[in-house]
């Protein structure tokens, strides 16, 4: 299990691969600002799908990104 240091090092890291440094600290107190249920949300992309088309559209999302 990696340590909380490592995982915030990692997240920065990987917010500054698509965001500028500015961006980045926009992003960061915008999640600190609002009351965010990243669980709660996460179900909500899935509601009312089925397996087989979530799992497409995450196929989808990794042929753009890589």
């Amino acid at each position: 299990m990696r340590t909380d240091n490592i995982i915030r090092h990692e997240g920065y890291t990987a917010l500054s691969e698509k965001l500028d440094i500015v961006e980045v600290e926009r992003f960061i107190m915008l999640i600190n600002r609002e009351k965010f249920d990243y669980t709660k949300w996460r179900k909500s992309i899935f509601e009312n799908r089925r397996i087989v088309e979530s799992g497409y559209e995450l196929y989808k999302s990794t042929r753009i990104i890589n």
